[in-house]
C-alpha cells in the first residue's frame, strides 16, 4: 500500500475514534494510538514525531495551570459560593439564570480563554444548577458554546488564535477593529439560537433566596489566583508572548499556597484532574505533522494561493468555511496548525487569515469534538455524572453554529472591503 494512503487512513481512523469513542474508550487513547502506529510503521520518523509533540509545550503548560486552578476552586468551595450568588440573582427563574450564566461565560472566555471557560466555568455552572434544583444540561451547554462563540473577542480568548497567527497576532487596537463586530454578532446569534433550542427545558421555577456562606480563606486565594491569571494573560498577550508558562506558574503557585496553608499532600488534588487531555493534544500534533510530512499542507497552500489570485473575497469565504468544517473533522487545534502553515506558505492576505480564524474559533460549535475546549467540557460534565453523545450535541450544534458563522464571517469581510 502507498505509504501516504496508509498514513491518511491511520489518521482518519484515529480521528474517528476521538469523535465516536468506540467501546467508550477515552479520546486520548485513539489519538495516541494513531500517533504511535504512524511511528511504529515508520510512516513518520521518530524525530519528526518528537518535534510535533514539542510544538505543543505551550498548550500543555496552559492547560496544566488552568486545570490546577479549576480543581482548586472546586475543592475549596469557590464554585459552590459563586453558584449560590448566581441562583439568588436569578430570582427563581431558570431563564434569568440562563442569561446570567451566558454573560459570565462571555467574560470568562474573553479574559481567561475558551479552555478556561470549559475547565473553570463548567463545575461552577453545574453547582449552580444543582443548587437551584433545575435541569443542568441547558446551562452546561452554555459553557461549551460560548467557549467558542466568544473566543475571538481578544487574541488571548483562544490559544488557537496565537497558533493561526504563528504567535504574531495583530496589536490589540487593530485586532478590535477587525473582530469587534464579528464577535458581537457571534455572541448574540449563539445566544439566540441556543436559547431557542433550550426553550422547553427552561420552563418553571428554580430555588432562590438561599443563604450565602462566607467564602473561606483558601477559597479567596483560589479566586485571587484566577483574577491574577486573567490580568497576567492580558499583559502577556499585549507583549506578544506565549501564554503557557505564566499560566502554569500561577496555577502551581496558587495551589502551593493553599496546600501549604492546609498542610496537605498534593496527591489528592492532582488525582482529581483529567490529565488524559495532555496526551490527546500531543497525539493530535503528531497527526498534523504526518500531514505536513506527506505533502498535504504544500498542496493546500498551492490551492489557497491560486484561489486568492482569482478572488480574495471568494478565497476568504471558502477557506473560512472549509476550516470551520475541518475543525470538526480533526479538532480545531490541528486544523489551526494546518491553516496557519498553509496560509504562511501561500502568503495569504489578512482578510483570508481572519476568515480562517473565525472558522477555527467558531466552527467547532458544530460537534462535541470540534475544539479542545469542548472536549475539556465533555470531560468535566462526565465527572459530574452527565453525558452528551456526539449526535446529541450535533443536533444542537447544527442549529447554533451556522448562523453565527455566517454573520461573523460576513461582518469581517465587509470590514475588509
Amino acid at each position: 500500500m502507498n505509504p501516504a494512503f496508509l498514513s491518511w487512513g491511520i489518521a482518519f481512523a484515529a480521528t474517528a475514534g476521538v469523535m465516536l469513542r468506540p467501546f467508550r474508550w477515552p479520546e486520548a487513547i485513539w489519538a495516541v494510538a494513531g500517533a504511535v502506529l504512524l511511528v511504529a510503521l515508520r510512516l513518520l520518523p521518530v524525530s519528526l514525531a518528537l518535534q510535533a509533540v514539542g510544538k505543543g509545550i505551550d498548550v500543555y503548560l496552559f492547560l496544566v495551570g488552568m486545570m490546577l486552578l479549576s480543581e482548586l476552586g472546586r475543592r475549596e468551595g469557590l464554585f459552590d459560593w459563586i453558584a449560590v450568588l448566581a441562583v439568588n440573582h436569578a430570582k427563581s427563574s431558570p431563564r434569568k439564570l440562563f442569561v446570567l450564566v451566558y454573560l459570565v461565560g462571555v467574560v470568562v472566555t474573553t479574559f481567561l480563554s475558551n479552555d478556561a471557560a470549559a475547565v473553570v466555568l463548567t463545575p461552577a455552572v453545574f453547582a449552580a444548577a444543582k443548587t437551584a434544583n433545575t435541569k443542568p444540561l441547558p446551562l452546561l451547554y452554555i459553557c461549551a458554546f460560548i467557549a467558542n462563540a466568544a473566543s475571538f473577542v481578544l487574541p488571548v480568548s483562544n490559544p488557537a488564535n496565537l497558533v493561526l497567527y504563528a504567535n504574531h497576532t495583530p496589536r490589540l487596537g487593530l485586532w478590535l477593529s477587525r473582530f469587534a463586530m464579528p464577535s458581537v454578532l457571534s455572541i448574540v446569534a449563539t445566544f439566540v439560537m441556543l436559547r431557542w433550542t433550550q426553550r422547553r427545558e427552561l420552563h418553571g421555577t428554580c430555588a432562590s433566596g438561599l443563604p450565602v456562606d462566607k467564602l473561606g480563606a483558601n477559597g479567596k486565594v483560589a479566586l485571587a489566583g484566577l483574577g491574577v491569571t486573567a490580568v497576567a494573560l492580558l499583559v502577556v498577550s499585549a507583549f506578544d508572548l506565549q501564554l503557557g508558562l505564566p499560566t502554569a506558574v500561577l496555577g502551581v503557585l496558587t495551589t502551593s499556597v493553599v496546600l501549604i496553608r492546609e498542610r496537605e499532600s498534593p496527591v489528592a488534588l492532582i488525582s482529581g484532574i483529567s490529565w488524559s487531555v495532555l496526551p490527546l493534544v500531543a497525539g493530535l500534533f503528531v497527526l498534523v505533522e504526518m500531514l505536513a510530512h506527506t505533502g498535504v499542507i504544500a498542496q493546500l497552500s498551492q490551492l489557497l494561493a491560486r484561489a486568492t489570485q482569482d478572488s480574495q473575497l471568494a478565497a476568504a469565504t471558502t477557506s473560512g468555511f472549509a476550516v470551520a468544517l475541518g475543525s470538526n473533522a480533526m479538532n480545531n487545534l490541528p486544523a489551526g496548525l494546518i491553516a496557519s502553515a498553509s496560509a504562511l506558505q501561500a502568503h495569504s492576505p489578512e482578510q483570508v487569515i481572519d476568515a480562517m480564524l473565525i472558522g477555527v474559533d467558531l466552527g467547532p460549535n458544530l460537534s462535541v469534538t470540534g475544539s479542545l475546549a469542548t472536549i475539556l467540557w465533555l470531560l468535566s460534565i462526565r465527572r459530574e455524572g452527565e453525558e452528551v453523545s456526539f449526535m446529541q450535541f450535533l443536533k444542537i450544534g447544527s442549529l447554533v453554529m451556522l448562523p453565527a458563522l455566517v454573520l461573523a464571517t460576513g461582518a469581517r469581510l465587509l470590514v475588509g472591503c
